[in-house]
């Protein structure tokens, strides 16, 4: 009897585990394409550019680290590469690890470019 009571927790389990992945995969399939229309196809860290094929390297950092703050105007994303996202996380495990600041921090992003930087004054020309 003990057999079917484990063989029945381990369905439960692996049942909460399978619909526990399939929310995070729909949360961050609708969350990514918000995303991908609001910001350039660009990594906010090393500047690569991305299209295509490639377009699934790039992945959407959450940049207080709440995979549930998913606000419209994606205020709390950043796009970043499979490598630069990786070194994101790394940084936070490293800093945890020796009790010190995390390396970089502090420092502006290596990329420039700011799509909206002028928005407001081409908007007021319109008018």
């Amino acid at each position: 009897m003990t057999f079917n009571k484990t063989s029945a927790n381990r369905k439960d389990a692996g049942n909460a585990f399978a619909e526990a992945r399939r929310e995070q995969a729909q949360r961050e399939k609708t969350y990514r394409e918000r995303a991908l229309k609001l910001f350039p196809w660009i990594c906010a860290r090393c500047g690569r550019e991305f299209s295509g094929k490639r377009l699934r390297e790039l992945t959407v950092h959450h940049r207080d680290h709440n995979h549930d703050n998913n606000p419209p105007d994606g205020s709390n994303w950043e796009l970043l590469c499979l490598y630069c996202h990786e070194n994101e996380h790394s940084r936070g495990l490293e800093a945890e690890w020796h009790d010190g600041p995390t390396p970089g921090e502090g420092q502006e992003p290596f990329s420039t470019h700011k799509p909206f930087a002028n928005l407001d004054k081409l908007l007021k020309g319109k008018k």
